[in-house]
């Protein structure tokens, strides 16, 4: 959203016959005609939620930025982009105000007593960044599914910016971060390989895209790849390690606003959504643009079952609220009979 300070800061790129006047409340405008057309359960925001250096008062800014999920109490959670911490917040300090807020869902971090947090040996490990989390979808209430999670949920911290051997470059995700990952993917399917009796999808959440997403240029991906990948130098093995786990079926991203396309990198799709805020940096012209995700459960003979698919589209800030680029990202396969 890059939220500066309300209606005193202006857009960025957009035309002058699109708007008279335009400022963070645009941001605002559109969140809502998304909530109110959508009518979503739950809203993930992938990072860059507010613009640190256009802001005195950080606090004032973030609520104003995540204002309408809190003002229709939906439950909703963040990660930190890269320009987050550019005001007078630090990193950890921003999520745990985020963690704090109306309707949140976000962590700073695992709790410490969380077994996922442990190390072999039971050694508690330290987890590099804030904002590594994981939250659960439990099954329809009432269903026989109400307390088991159906769809799991991974939020990363990947970094703002970082010098290696004396090259600055941008943030990425580290190996502590990845040890985190592998140890709750690996506690939650065999949860519920006990409970459901199947692997159960995830998908992932963070900032700046992987180093290997430019590689979906010379690709058939669904939406547009304008702008070059703006990512890491150090490839610290992410795609590896989401090949390996096998669960997480999906990964969205921000970083770059006017990339907004789903690619595939060893099964697993990459997903821009596109830049959403007035303040941001976009292309006139280009509607601002948000997108949509949807997993669907089954039903069967005995009620509901686990996600049999998830799918996903995006929302144009235009005069028809534009839905474009529908795609299946997964579904189940059918058992034949």
């Amino acid at each position: 959203m890059h939220y500066g300070m309300g209606k005193v800061t202006r857009c960025r790129d957009v035309t002058a016959t699109e708007f008279k006047y335009c400022s963070d409340l645009n941001t605002t405008r559109f969140l809502k005609r998304i909530i109110e057309a959508e009518k979503p359960d739950f809203i993930a925001f992938t990072g860059d939620n507010i613009f640190g250096s256009s802001t005195t008062d950080v606090a004032e800014s973030m609520i104003q930025a995540f204002g309408p999920a809190m003002e229709l109490g939906l439950p909703w959670a963040a990660v930190l982009g890269n320009h987050d911490q550019e005001s007078t917040m630090d990193r950890e300090e921003l999520m745990y105000f985020i963690s704090l807020m109306d309707y949140s869902v976000a962590q700073v971090n695992p709790p410490a007593e969380d077994p996922s947090n442990l190390a072999k040996g039971g050694v508690m490990e330290k987890i590099d960044g804030f904002g590594n989390y994981d939250l659960r979808v439990y099954g329809p209430p009432g269903s026989h599914l109400a307390n088991s999670s159906i769809l799991n949920l991974f939020f990363l911290d990947s970094g703002d910016r970082e010098t290696v051997r004396g090259v600055r470059t941008y943030g990425y995700i580290k190996e502590s971060q990845l040890r985190w990952l592998h140890r709750v993917s690996e506690a939650l399917q065999q949860d519920s390989n006990h409970k459901v009796g199947a692997q159960l999808p995830g998908l992932a959440f963070f900032h700046i895209p992987i180093p290997e997403t430019p590689q979906l240029y010379y690709q058939n991906i669904v939406g547009q790849f304008q702008e070059a990948v703006a990512c890491s130098r150090v490839n610290s093995g992410v795609l590896q390690t989401l090949v390996s786990l096998g669960d997480i079926k999906a990964v969205f991203v921000g970083h770059d606003h006017t990339n907004d396309f789903c690619g595939n990198l060893n099964g697993i799709w990459f997903c821009y959504g596109g830049g959403i805020g007035y303040h941001g940096y976009g292309k006139a012209g280009w509607p601002r643009r948000a997108r949509i995700i949807l997993a669907e459960a089954g039903k069967g003979e005995n009620g509901w079952m686990e996600v049999e698919m998830i799918k996903t589209w995006k929302r144009l800030d235009d005069q028809r609220l534009s839905k474009i680029d529908e795609q299946v990202l997964w579904e189940i396969r059918k058992k034949s009979m």
